[in-house]
Order: structure tokens, then sequence, then C-alpha cells
């Protein structure tokens, strides 16, 4: 696990983050105990390119480069991903700060339920689990759980 970094940077993503958010976003999803996305890497990758500046999306970087990222909208925290080399440093701690100050009302998100390590990471972080399905509503088909933070 790595250590904390002081050189840790936070800030809004623009559009030549896309490809570090891209390689993140696959590495973290590779990484985790979830299905694969449905759509191939190509898709990812313009798909999150085109939600840069549509959705609230904040960068986290370490030496200039992108290793985490969140994208949200007024009541969702859609992504957050920590590249993988960088998880436990605290990184996804200040990203999810990030979206709580920009948010204080509350927000939703949805986690895979196989993905445990994330739930937890959110339950210590101060989110409810407020729903649980089978997934017969997400691209995957697998079962997720709706977890709240209530501002």
């Amino acid at each position: 696990m790595p250590a904390p970094t002081d050189d840790l940077g936070l800030r809004p993503a623009v559009p030549r983050d896309v490809p570090g958010i891209v390689r993140v976003h696959l590495r973290a999803r590779a990484a985790a105990p979830m299905p694969a996305p449905v759509p191939g890497d190509a898709e990812v990758a313009r798909w999150l390119g085109s939600r840069i500046g549509q959705d609230e999306t904040w960068v986290a970087e370490v030496a200039g480069e992108v290793v985490g990222y969140a994208r949200f909208t007024r009541t969702w925290l859609d992504d957050l991903y920590v590249d993988p080399d960088h998880a436990g440093a605290g990184i996804g701690s200040a990203l999810l700060d990030v979206v709580k100050a920009r948010h204080p009302g509350g927000f939703g998100l949805w986690v895979f339920a196989s993905n445990t390590p994330a739930r937890a990471f959110y339950a210590a972080h101060g989110l409810l689990e407020r729903e649980h399905t089978d997934g017969s509503a997400n691209a995957e088909q697998e079962p997720d759980v709706r977890m709240e933070w209530p501002g």
C-alpha cells in the first residue's frame, strides 16, 4: 500500500486529461471485483471523453500524472476510480471529499454488490446502503447496491 502523498493535486478535469482518465478507469475496473464493462475499451474512451464538460469531473494528480478521478452530477456520483498502483494512499478519500464539498446536500451512487472493497470504502465514509437490486437494470446484468450520502 503506497504511503499518502504530499504532492497530490486535485483539480477540475480538462480535455487533455481524457487519456489519463480512461487509463485509470480501465485499470481500476480490471483490478476490482466487479464485472467487466459491457462496452469495449474504445467505446469507454469515447464515452468518458464526451462527458468532460457535461458532468463535473475532478482529477487527482501525482507528479503531473492522473492517478484518479471522480465524475458526478448534482445528484449522482457516477465514477470514482483510483489507479491500482496508487490505491490505499488516500486519493479516493480526497476525491470523495471534493464531491461531498461540491454537493453538501447529499448524492447517491450505484456500486456492484460484488465490489465489497468499494462498498466498505463508501460505508466508512458515511454512505448508507439504501437499495439492493438483481442487476436487471444495468448493462452488466449484475446485482448492485444504491448507496447514498445524506449530506
